[in-house]
């Protein structure tokens, strides 16, 4: 199988997947999860493998790499509707081959962490499928009108899956989450239509848009209205109310997606569309959009606080974590665009923990709230001690992920001179400190302490629950440990960018 074929194989097989379980009975619950699993499971030995293969090819070609364009692997470009220069057009550079691996880690573990589940699980699986489907195109496609086609394919399923499975006021969360996203769809579809037409080449093909100087005219209202697009998926403030909610009331499969993954498309269309394409717009409104994720990420860390709901909490600390990877996205600078992919990478195995725990908390104690907790390290050791691995993660402890993101944005960010620049950093940092309480608090009140007399009983972790919180807890203290093959493997895709973006 060639690089291509390969990439085609990865988006393809989860819609594939999703057609093997139409023809299972409702009733056969085991089989349709188990043919969830094996896709899914399949489809991330691909993307290792497709990861191996790329990690040679970029060491084979270090030098003599022109770093002023980007260069894509495992290409393959077929015209699809030639009248308008619409092309299957597909490819992967270093960004978006990590973006491929941590969608394959967090959809398995989300299959696994999904066992229990019974309710019309043959349409649930069906929907996670083609949600995920849509994610990998995205990852894949460098032409614009495809990569859109596959962004609201990954988006709308979430209205069902959240509000047929979700908990809570799931009705008016899936509402609200779906309107706001429209919303930036129709932003981000107009900014795409006007490149197309002021290009002068009338293509969506994003390497051919990048060698082009777009009017100045265009980009001051075209890289607004992209950034904004993309950034309300990524929880951009103030358009990120949708998010809290959204997160709270799906169920556990679902929120692991949404924090781990799809909040990702909105960082990974900022940087790829919004700034690769428009750098001038980016450096006219850098300060601006610099100062509102500024927001973003002290205002989610006192939102965090505020909350007593497991799910609430790690919803606005998305939010806040979210935040730093656009922060690092606006320094500008080739240290701050590299620690916003890591973020991109450590925020989506953290959150794929946290969602996953709470999930298995919530089925044995059927609450949420901490203040109804206490005491679970007593019953729920295996549990207990991930969450606070989760949780350290979360406020930046050296040796896990989130300090190798956090540390590379930071220092990225104060690296440019700008006053702007420098003022966000300290404030940007003060929220570890925040982050600290919120996390501390939630673990003293949820697993230390007295045992609560009601959750005497309680079992541990099954076999199967266990399996996906040790691979993420894993992969969490790995890239903490030895991220260098993740920095490597980014290095040869950010250079281009950076250049674009200040040249």
């Amino acid at each position: 199988m060639d690089g291509s074929t390969l990439l085609t194989s990865i988006w393809l097989l989860p819609f594939l997947t999703g057609m093997l379980i139409v023809p299972v009975g409702r009733a056969n619950h085991q089989l349709i999860k188990k043919i969830s699993l094996t896709g899914s499971g399949f489809n991330l030995v691909l993307i290792i493998w497709l990861t191996l293969l790329f990690a040679a090819r970029v060491s084979l070609a270090e030098t003599g790499v022109d770093t002023r364009y980007t260069v894509l692997y495992f290409t393959l470009n077929v015209p699809w509707f030639s009248m308008l220069n619409i092309a299957y057009n597909i490819g992967v550079d270093g960004i978006s081959v990590l973006m491929l691996l941590l969608t394959g880690i967090v959809i398995f573990c989300g299959v696994l962490a999904s066992w229990e589940l019974k309710e019309q699980a043959k349409e649930f699986f069906i929907l996670l499928n083609v949600l995920v489907g849509g994610v990998y195109g995205v990852f894949v496609s460098f032409d614009l009108f495809t990569l859109f086609l596959f962004y609201e394919v990954a988006v709308l399923p979430m209205y069902l899956l959240i509000g047929i499975w979700g908990t809570g006021d799931k009705e008016y969360s899936a509402m609200k989450l779906t309107l706001m996203l429209v919303a930036g769809s129709a932003l981000i579809f107009a900014g795409i239509l006007a490149m197309y037409y002021e290009s002068g080449i009338a293509s969506f093909d994003i390497l051919k848009l990048s060698r082009i100087r777009f009017p100045e005219s265009l980009q001051v209202w075209g890289f607004p209205a992209l950034f904004i697009g993309f950034g309300l998926l990524g929880g951009l403030f103030p358009f990120h109310t949708w998010s809290p909610d959204g997160h709270a009331s799906a169920p556990t499969a679902v929120s692991m997606l949404h924090a781990g993954v799809l909040m990702k498309l909105g960082g990974y269309g900022c940087l790829r569309v919004a700034m690769y394409l428009m750098p001038e717009g980016a450096q006219m409104w850098v300060e601006f959009f610099l100062v509102l994720v500024t927001i973003n990420i002290v205002y989610g860390a006192f939102g965090a606080i505020r909350q007593t709901d497991l799910k609430y909490i790690t919803a606005y600390s998305s939010v806040s974590h979210c935040g730093l990877v656009l922060f690092g996205l606006l320094a500008m600078t080739y240290v701050g665009l590299k620690g916003a992919v890591l973020q991109m990478v450590s925020h989506g195995l953290m959150t794929a923990l946290f969602f996953a725990l709470i999930g298995m908390i919530y089925s044995r104690t059927r609450t949420r709230q901490i203040h109804e907790m206490g005491g679970l390290m007593k019953v729920m050791p295996f549990l207990s001690v991930a969450f606070v691995i989760a949780g350290l993660t979360g406020l930046g402890l050296p040796g896990l992920s989130g300090f190798v993101a956090e540390a590379t944005i930071f220092i990225g960010s104060f690296a440019n001179a700008n006053p702007i620049n420098r003022i966000c950093t300290v404030l940007a940092v003060l929220s570890i400190v925040i982050s600290a309480v919120y996390i501390i608090r939630s673990a003293n009140f949820a697993i230390n302490g007295p045992l609560n007399e009601k959750f005497n009983a309680l079992s541990d972790a099954t076999l199967v629950e266990k399996l996906p919180i040790a691979i993420l807890v894993f992969l969490i203290c790995g890239m903490g440990i030895l991220p260098g093959w993740i920095i490597n493997l980014v290095n040869s895709a950010i250079e281009p960018i950076v250049n674009n973006v200040t040249r």
